[in-house]
């Protein structure tokens, strides 16, 4: 109400499209170039270069999720780019992540809705330093897992499509270019999930390091290999708003956020959940949700 100006920032961000188009390309010819490789540089360059495209491309998965590429008046216009942009990821993930990620926003912390809250197991066992830096390696297992343990959905006809043009693509590279790259394409999703400076924005986006602060944002160089994604609570403000523009709306509205608790290190925050005797699994605010729940 108070800053409308900042409605003009609500439209698609159609560079999207020729930016995920470019990192397709670019896992392409990496693809290509490990396949001769000694299995020591496939594995170095899986972790150096891959897991950095690997994870900057999940999320441009989470904009393309938020319609962002080709706007909501073409909402599956953005459904078959995300399968698209799915392919160098080497496993289904688009569409399903699309379903799930809508829940997180309309009900963020909703016990047994959003997924991104910590299974009660994973609060109870992941409590000491050591435990805890094995949780932040194993991530991409415990958020492929989550969703089946907290809130099971019926699989769709989309997701079956996401599967079957994934395995499709998977068989291609295989045929064409052999093992190794397939391992890259893997180990590239993995590791970049996993024990990475970027994975640090999982922890920084919810975990309550400050007792009353459920969101944070993140200031720091990072935002340019992840669209934005740490500018948070202007995400949560703002979902139908491309990364593109987040900086604008803190510009804008700049006393709404400049006060608030913020990071400038990802690897700081996953330094501080490990070793921090406070921070667990556990530091999440949960919601008992009450009312009709509608969910994708």
């Amino acid at each position: 109400a108070k800053h409308p100006e900042i409605k003009a920032l609500m439209k698609p961000d159609y560079n999207l499209i020729w930016v995920v188009v470019l990192m397709v390309l670019a896992q392409l010819t990496a693809f290509y170039l490990v396949k001769d490789l000694d299995w020591k540089w496939v594995v170095f360059w899986s972790y150096v270069f891959g897991s950095c495209i690997s994870h900057s491309m999940t999320l441009a998965i989470h904009e393309i999720s938020h319609n962002s590429a080709f706007g909501n008046s073409k909402a599956m216009w953005n459904r078959w780019f995300g399968i698209f942009a799915n392919l160098p990821l080497g496993l289904p993930y688009s569409i399903s992540f699309k379903r799930y990620h809508m829940d997180h926003h309309r009900y963020l912390g909703g016990d047994g809705i959003d997924v991104d809250i910590p299974t009660n197991f994973e609060g109870w066992f992941f409590c000491t330093p050591f435990r805890k830096f094995m949780w932040i390696v194993l991530q991409p297992f415990f958020y492929a897992i989550r969703p089946l343990c907290i809130n099971p959905k019926p699989i769709t006809r989309l997701e079956i499509i996401n599967l079957l043009a994934q395995l499709s693509f998977d068989v291609v590279i295989y045929y064409l270019w052999g093992v190794k790259s397939i391992f890259y394409m893997l180990a590239g999703s993995v590791l970049g999930l996993g024990l990475h400076p970027i994975s640090g924005h999982f922890i920084a986006e919810h975990y309550m390091f400050l007792k009353g602060h459920e969101t944070y944002s993140y200031y720091g160089p990072l935002n340019l290999l992840t669209f934005n994604v740490g500018y948070h609570n202007e995400h949560h403000d703002f979902p139908n708003i491309p990364g593109k523009s987040l900086p604008l709306v803190k510009k804008i509205a700049a006393e709404y956020y400049d006060n608030l608790p913020q990071y400038n290190s990802w690897i700081k925050v996953l330094y501080d959940f490990v070793m921090d005797d406070t921070i667990s699994p556990y530091s999440r605010m949960k919601r008992q949700l009450k009312g009709e729940v509608k969910q994708d």
